[in-house]
């Protein structure tokens, strides 16, 4: 297991040790990577047994068992001092899996960290607690489609069969969520068009219903429930009535989008990063 541990003033390989025969080494006994703890509801009533009402999955709690080793007594000490800055700072705990895809989760030191100054001349051990708020595993790197623009030519076909004006572009895209659980896609629309319409696969739909000039960009994201224009401004006011932020789930779905009143220049992005609940 390769597991990196960042801030944004350094970043520590947890595999140092075998790889470079100094450095830090998460060694076995590492927990918490597993699938998160939840808490459930349930609705008792007078009856026999109880109705579920749904669960919320809690933050992970994450130990990591660590052997420290350096060159000398030296190195040693600049290598707990790295560690310690790095916990001093908000952190992000980075899987690789056994495809190079890195996974990551924000994280903050809870406890943990004891060291015996006299332990040993250029090696030391210690246990080090953190807790990610949010139980997901987020792929570092993005998945992106494009539809429409000079550069990804012409609208998805696929809805071929439906009557479309000129100046109305309509496209499905296929989205491959490699994580376990669902996920959010972000869109990116740049004009001109207007009326913007995302549909998920089960026919849930988000409408946007302003207009954009030539060059001007919307984006949407799903996860964030957030509408927004290139210059940061809210544009949540111009979604139709009931919209939905809608995920997919994880394999491959068929999404559909549409804009009206586009040209050549017009352009739908739909990004999304897989999440997973398990690393091993």
């Amino acid at each position: 297991m390769k597991l990196e541990l960042s801030s944004t003033s350094d970043r520590l390989d947890l595999s140092g040790i075998e790889t470079d025969g100094v450095g830090f080494q998460a060694l076995a006994g590492v927990t918490g990577l597993g699938l998160p703890q939840l808490s459930v509801q349930w609705l008792e009533g007078a009856g026999d047994g109880a109705a579920y009402r749904g669960r919320r999955v809690l933050p992970r709690d994450i130990d990591i068992p660590l052997d420290i080793v350096g060159r000398d007594r030296v190195h040693l000490a600049e290598l707990v001092t790295r560690l310690a800055r790095v916990l001093a700072d908000d952190c992000t705990l980075t899987y690789i899996d056994a495809e190079e895809v890195r996974w990551s989760t924000a994280a903050h030191w809870t406890g943990g960290g004891a060291i015996d100054p006299g332990s040993g001349e250029r090696d030391a051990q210690t246990v080090i607690t953190l807790r990610a708020p949010s139980p997901y595993f987020l792929s570092e790197s993005a998945q992106t489609v494009t539809i429409g623009g000079a550069t990804a030519g012409a609208f998805l076909n696929s809805l071929a069969g439906l009557p479309v004006a000129p100046s109305q572009a309509i496209g499905s895209i296929q989205l491959s969520n490699d994580g376990d659980v669902n996920s959010f896609p972000v869109w990116e629309v740049t004009g001109p068009g207007d009326t913007f319409k995302a549909i998920s696969p089960k026919g849930e739909t988000l409408q946007w219903n302003g207009t954009l000039g030539v060059g001007e960009k919307l984006i949407v994201d799903m996860g964030a429930g957030t509408v927004k224009d290139g210059t940061g401004a809210n544009r949540y006011s111009s979604l139709a009535p009931a919209p939905r932020f809608w995920s997919v789930s994880p394999g491959t779905s068929t999404v559909t989008a549409s804009l009206l009143n586009t040209t050549a220049a017009s352009k739908v992005t739909c990004s999304w990063r897989p999440r997973k609940w398990v690393v091993v």
